[in-house]
């Protein structure tokens, strides 16, 4: 015969048992045909095995409206918690598309509130798992007030501990801005979305006919719009792609990111680093080629692929040392600066210098993309976010210049005046206001226009203008770049630049913030 103490146990047990089947048998099969995880198959993915511990497993939503009184939603639709990913503290959530379309209600977002608060006490980082029908319409302006917490939190958290998000299914509406307040967004090719108002809505609203794919599906949101940075082919891949980018970051602003030993020899040199750049200046090469080259083990983990790819921003490591890289691509644009370039390149630099990481920055820039489109669209205002950020950033920065490098370009790829600890430039790399032809052509017009063969004198300009100035040393010559370096030897001479500038700091008056060109 059982004791009080037993049947109690006993009693928990079948209540545990009963949550554990969510939505149940239908509601999970279904969530298997659309080849989605559950919402506890992808924390269990997430964290180490047995190391998370539920939260708040028995919490219920209190409405009383429109027969809800009658209605039970197995831990009102998400499930809250923490545990351990490759050793090291997470908070997460993750919502239960099998429990009433994980909607949120006023509960449901109390859940979601109380483990952000607790990743901001513990100073870890936050895991979001997004996968809803959106505001619980029974619940009113309490759903409302739910997420309205949770954006504040959004705001609180940013900057303090990484907050990363991962949409695995509808988020639309209000629940769109909370994944857009972190810092990293995650979407699943062909089983996730994101917008503000459905295709339904915009039907009637405007007459236009649009699929939930072309409107807010992962590679819309990774190559058009820019809120999302990671398309993923399965709910597998995106936390396997979240794991990989946490191993990169520190659990909080007040800590260094980890070192790894990668086993990649730091004074390893690369002799096809020497003869990568062209002969020909309207020749293009493979950016990526080179920062593969330099960085352990030519390993790159690459946020933003197919967004503004006149721009590469990845994190990778030198020496063991987590480094945020941000890199002009010639194969695209020539590697001109335009809005969402400068876009991509600002909110990645003010992330990595929000959490201690040490930014590289690889130019190769002819200037800023010309036309009216980028003139109207505000080009002044993103481009100063560029240079705002990189004067803002307090981590070590150094810069590599490896061909062009003109004009207000120059500056925005984080100059010495710009706060560059170190600034190293390639023998082929050219510093100057603008290219020699449209120098010579401005500096002599007279003299070529006055000149019987104005094509050979212009030619004679051209070449007198790149021998004084389409090289580094004028640069060199005056402090802007500390050091002409061999292409082959650019990886030993970056990984003592940063062991040396690892311990750095910089003071700036104190305020209660900037006013930064939105």
């Amino acid at each position: 015969m059982m004791g009080i103490v037993e049947n109690k146990i006993k009693d928990l047990k079948k209540r545990e048992e009963k949550i554990l089947q969510m939505g149940g048998e239908k509601a999970v099969a279904k969530q298997h045909e659309k080849g989605k995880l559950t919402a506890r198959e992808r924390l269990d993915l997430l964290f180490d095995k047995g190391t998370f511990r539920e939260i708040d497993m028995f919490v219920t939503h209190r409405c009383v409206n429109f027969g809800m009184e009658n209605v039970e939603i197995p831990s009102d639709g998400v499930i809250t918690g923490h545990g351990l990913v490759d050793g090291r503290p997470v908070f997460a959530f993750s919502q239960d598309f099998t429990a009433r379309a994980g909607s949120l209600g006023e509960m449901h977002a109390k859940k979601i509130c109380k483990v952000m608060d607790l990743a901001l006490k513990a100073g870890v980082p936050f895991v979001g798992i997004n996968d809803s029908g959106g505001a619980r319409i029974q619940e009113g302006v309490d759903s409302l007030s739910g997420y309205g917490q949770i954006f504040y939190r959004n705001s609180v958290a940013s900057g303090v501990i990484p907050q990363i998000s991962a949409i695995m299914g509808p988020t639309a509406g209000g629940a769109v801005y909370s994944p857009a307040m972190t810092d990293w967004i995650f979407m699943v090719k062909n089983s996730s979305y994101m917008f503000i108002t459905g295709p339904e809505v915009i039907k009637s609203v405007t007459g236009e006919e649009i699929t939930f794919e072309d409107l807010g599906g992962a590679m819309t949101h990774n190559e058009k719009s820019g809120v999302a940075q990671f398309a993923c082919e399965s709910d597998e891949d995106a936390i396997n792609r979240i794991k990989k980018l946490l191993s990169y970051l520190p659990a909080n602003n007040m800590e260094d990111p980890p070192v790894v030993p990668t086993g990649d020899d730091p004074k390893r040199t690369d002799p096809m680093l020497d003869t990568i750049i062209p002969d020909s200046p309207n020749q293009s090469y493979d950016m990526k080629e080179v920062i593969c080259s330099i960085v352990d083990n030519g390993e790159i983990f690459e946020p933003h692929e197919f967004f503004a790819a006149n721009m590469v921003v990845c994190f990778a490591r030198l020496n063991g040392r987590t480094i945020g890289i941000i890199a002009n691509q010639p194969q695209t644009l020539a590697g001109c600066l335009d809005i969402d370039a400068s876009d991509k390149a600002t909110r990645f630099i003010r992330f990595c210098d929000a959490f201690n990481i040490p930014m590289l920055t690889i130019a190769d820039v002819p200037g800023y993309l010309p036309g009216s489109a980028q003139e109207w669209g505000g080009i002044i205002r993103h481009g100063a976010k560029l240079l705002w950020c990189y004067s803002e950033a307090t981590v070590p920065k150094l810069l590599l210049v490896t061909r062009k490098d003109y004009g207000g370009s120059y500056l925005a790829m984080c100059s010495k005046d710009l706060g560059a600890d170190m600034a190293f430039a390639w023998p082929s790399s050219e510093i100057a206001v603008m290219g020699s032809a449209g120098a010579a052509n401005i500096i002599h017009r007279k003299e070529i226009k006055e000149a019987d063969d104005q094509a050979a004198k212009r030619e004679e300009k051209i070449k007198e203008y790149e021998e004084l100035f389409s090289n580094p040393y004028c640069a060199a010559n005056r402090g802007f770049v500390d050091a002409v370096i061999v292409p082959s030897e650019t990886r030993p001479r970056l990984i003592e630049a940063l062991e040396i500038m690892c311990s750095k700091r910089e003071i700036r008056p104190p305020k209660k913030h900037g006013n930064i060109p939105m």
